[in-house]
């Protein structure tokens, strides 16, 4: 790979901004070169903390971490449900698991990068890597989306409420970690998810009055609001937001911008009373 080639891809692979120098991405460079950014994107989406534990050589920490568990199952399992849907579109099993990977590694840690256009693929997959959208990567990463933390969070939280449900008198903690999870924190991911839902409802509806496809406008906000870049149809990897109106775009910038800011910063930001009491 050139010099600066290799300079812009790795600050796109290691910050999961996903900008290349090339219109077609990293479709044209050597599967090497595929295989070594499918590695990377994915040691970037895990927790930062992961590797300090290393550096302290806590190494059986690591291994325990949950989230880590989570994200790395996700992956694993993403990629061989993807790979078993795409068997028929590439010529060899070695090309088969290298594009799998890779997207799901790329829209997992929301880079966004492609090596190939999976707006062709089966509906199976392209409904993976939606869900793989908003599941985002761990916290503590420079990856985005809804954070495999929280993800672990509300499946606990749930299972909790199930199991007390059958056992009113019972008291029951979420833990995580072996650590016993504050009520705080597991309120304040409740409301992270309503919030998150109720933005996504409401700009995908704002979308939906250009009259694209609702593929179209389910994946740009997806796309937007997760911070990856491309997203299906008219807005895949092979094509670009131009044809959205001025309203539209509006509603996706802002979209990023609540993103990547974990929501909170601009509700407070746009809400009356911070402005009141300042």
């Amino acid at each position: 790979m050139p010099l600066f080639d290799a300079v812009c891809v790795a600050f796109g692979t290691a910050g999961t901004g996903g900008f290349a120098v090339r219109n077609d991405s990293i479709a044209s460079y050597s599967p090497y070169l595929q295989n070594v950014c499918t590695v990377f994107m994915l040691l970037f989406g895990v927790n930062f903390s992961c590797y300090y534990l290393l550096l302290m050589r806590k190494f059986s920490s690591v291994l325990k971490d949950e989230e880590l568990r989570l994200y790395l199952g996700i992956f694993l399992g993403s990629t061989l449900l993807v790979a078993w849907n795409i068997r028929g579109l590439y010529g060899s099993v070695a090309d088969i698991f290298r594009h799998a990977a890779f997207q799901v590694s790329s829209i997992m840690t929301t880079t966004g990068f492609a090596t190939t256009d999976f707006d062709l693929w089966p509906s199976f997959s392209k409904s993976i890597l939606l869900m793989l959208m908003i599941v985002g990567a761990c916290a503590g990463s420079t990856g985005g989306g809804l954070k495999c933390a929280r993800v672990l969070l509300l499946l606990k939280s749930l299972r909790r409420n199930i199991h007390q449900v059958l056992h009113p008198r019972k008291v029951q903690v979420v833990r995580t970690n072996s650590r016993v999870v504050n009520e705080t924190v597991l309120d304040n991911t409740a409301a992270y998810l309503a919030a998150y839902v109720i933005i996504l409802l409401g700009s995908f509806i704002a979308l939906s009055l250009d009259g694209f496809s609702i593929e179209t406008n389910l994946s740009a906000v997806l796309a937007c609001f997760n911070n990856i870049g491309p997203g299906l149809d008219a807005v895949g990897p092979t094509c670009n937001y131009g044809a959205y109106g001025l309203v539209s775009k509006l509603v996706l910038i802002l979209d990023m911008l609540a993103g990547r800011l974990e929501i909170f910063p601009i509700l407070v930001l746009f809400s009356g009373s911070t402005w009141r009491n300042s």
